[in-house]
């Protein structure tokens, strides 16, 4: 994605005019929180994600984990998209981590734009099976 430049008052370009929606703020840390839930297929614990009112979401990687450093080391923005293989196109962005599926009904894909980690999120209807991690 090109760079722009919009003024004090306007919103990113992603969500004015693609019609992103926040949806979390990934925090990497090695301190562990209350609650964390384990992800073994992932080789991570997350935690707040379901508490937290301002959708924030703490990350903490086993030493074996082979998610991208940027990703363990470099906090990142999640937006909710409609679909997930054409937000990627219109983004342009460099894929760290291809379309996957952590869990039923969520696919999502990790970019990286000047450095910073972006997470791509298409939710459908929970109920339905996912087809787990790609790598």
């Amino acid at each position: 994605m090109k760079r722009m430049q919009r003024k004090d008052n306007e919103p990113p370009f992603v969500t004015a005019k693609l019609g992103w929606r926040f949806h979390h703020l990934g925090i990497p840390t090695k301190t562990p929180h209350a609650g964390e839930k384990h992800l073994p297929h992932l080789k991570m614990r997350v935690a707040g994600f379901a508490a937290s009112p301002f959708g924030i979401e703490w990350m903490r990687f086993d030493d074996d984990c082979p998610i991208a450093e940027v990703i363990r080391t470099v906090p990142h923005v999640a937006f909710a998209v409609d679909d997930l293989e054409q937000a990627l196109r219109e983004c342009g962005a460099e894929v760290l981590t291809p379309a996957n599926s952590p869990s039923a009904g969520v696919r999502v894909a990790m970019v990286l734009h000047d450095g910073a980690p972006i997470e791509l999120i298409e939710l459908k209807d929970r109920g339905s099976p996912g087809d787990g991690p790609k790598k």
